[in-house]
């Protein structure tokens, strides 16, 4: 499949999908609606990621006038709270009782694994990642109903190992990290890096949902020349208040959820620590780019004066590529979700556009995308914080270059298997 934009599908991230010999326009039988279940956590820490997620959901089937491929589009919403089996349970009502032809969800790691494994029981709907970015959504025991066009964890972490020790010169990191599926993710590709550029590493884990950090902050050795912080939501809020409260002054490396939006609008001392914080992710809030510019102008335009919040966070943006996925195949199929929906996926596996940060995405046999990467670092523009875009890693793939096999036989990312070898 090619796509073809033109000058205003670039500027909104859009794409024209030609090759109607591949897909030929369908003739509906049944004009009925087609039903999207969206699946995000509006409940726990993650709540604030999730009510961001459902703005860019909300904006985007607006601008598209609830219409795909010619059908209208039944909008179906349900909460979660970043917990496989709730996660389970809510999308299950979606497909079973709903009766939802395609789902999008869920936001958190380990949910994306629990709904992987369901969506095998279900062979005749689809089911489209929303930001959950673990990496075994996709990369071992994968389910060929299961789609993600946002890139994962690991490749979130792209370029960051090597410019600490490279760039930033900083020989030993300390990794403070939430102890489930997301922070393994992320932990594993910014320690293959780093490790293999030379560095050294020491890790502390909290539950997910930790509020009080004191032990922890207290137990970080003294030789660290920097801390690397993989906690998003409230998490990451209460961790920051807290380190600036203890006077912490080590250089931060963020996992991606730090140096988000849903972060810099919360008022507070942790405001303090995060500016001149370097991160990577697939986006950044200040980057000199049309497409994006332009995105943001819509995001702003629809939602600023609800929230206050400029940006769309980092698993917000993820929903709006998948959504954006979505779309682009149902068009491309004229709506078509017959026999099985095979169509549809077929379409979904040979898409290749630009999302609303102009990046190039496409798919691996996996199902999984291959996507640009940025590293940014915290600074107040406009007079507030912003993350500043300062380089692109083009093209990251789920095994950041290294050989799939022997990626895979390293073992899936956990705390005991944080990444730090040498392949």
């Amino acid at each position: 499949m090619t796509i073809k934009p033109n000058r205003r599908q670039v500027l909104q991230g859009a794409a024209a999908v030609a090759g109607t010999a591949v897909f030929a326009p369908a003739i509906h039988a049944n004009p009925a609606p087609i039903k999207l279940g969206t699946l995000a956590s509006l409940e726990g820490p993650l709540a604030i990621n999730g009510q961001d997620a459902y703005r860019v959901v909300e904006l985007l089937l607006e601008e598209a006038n609830y219409t795909a491929g010619g059908r209208k589009i039944e909008w179906i919403r349900e909460s979660s709270n970043a917990k496989p089996d709730v996660a389970l349970a809510r999308t299950r009502k979606l497909v079973e009782q709903d009766g939802s032809d395609i789902v999008l969800g869920p936001l958190s790691g380990a949910e994306g694994i629990a709904v992987r494994d369901y969506s095998r029981t279900v062979p005749t709907k689809t089911f489209i990642n929303g930001s959950s970015a673990s990496q075994d959504n996709t990369l071992r025991n994968s389910s060929e109903n299961y789609f993600r066009f946002s890139t994962d964890g690991t490749q979130w972490t792209a370029g960051l190992g090597e410019y600490a020790k490279n760039t930033l010169k900083i020989d030993e990191v300390t990794v403070v990290a939430s102890d489930y599926a997301f922070p393994y993710s992320q932990v594993f590709g910014f320690s293959l890096e780093y490790t293999r550029a030379g560095g050294k590493l020491n890790y502390l884990w909290t539950p997910f949902g930790t509020s009080d950090y004191t032990s922890l902050i207290a137990q970080i050795p003294k030789s660290s020349g920097a801390l690397y912080v993989v906690y998003g939501g409230s998490d990451g809020l209460a961790f920051l208040t807290q380190y600036a409260q203890a006077g912490g002054s080590l250089p931060l490396l963020g996992g991606t959820l730090l140096a988000d939006q849903t972060l810099f609008a919360a008022r507070g001392p942790h405001r303090k620590v995060l500016e001149g914080t370097v991160s990577a992710g697939p986006i950044g809030d200040y980057y000199e780019n049309d497409v994006w510019k332009d995105f943001l102008a819509r995001y702003t335009k629809r939602w600023s004066k609800d929230i206050g919040q400029q940006t769309p966070g980092t698993l917000a943006f993820a929903y709006s590529v998948n959504l954006q996925a979505t779309l682009l195949a149902l068009k491309a199929v004229d709506g078509d979700l017959s026999n099985d929906q095979a169509a549809f996926r077929e379409a979904l596996k040979k898409l290749e556009f630009k999302n609303y940060i102009d990046a190039h995405v496409k798919l691996d046999h996996n199902r999984q995308a291959i996507s640009d990467n940025f590293l940014n670092k915290v600074e107040v523009r406009d007079g507030r914080l912003q993350t500043v875009v300062f380089k692109k890693i083009p093209s990251v793939n789920q095994t950041l270059g290294f050989p799939e096999d022997k990626y895979i036989a390293l073992g899936a990312p956990s705390r005991n298997n944080p990444g730090n070898v040498q392949i």
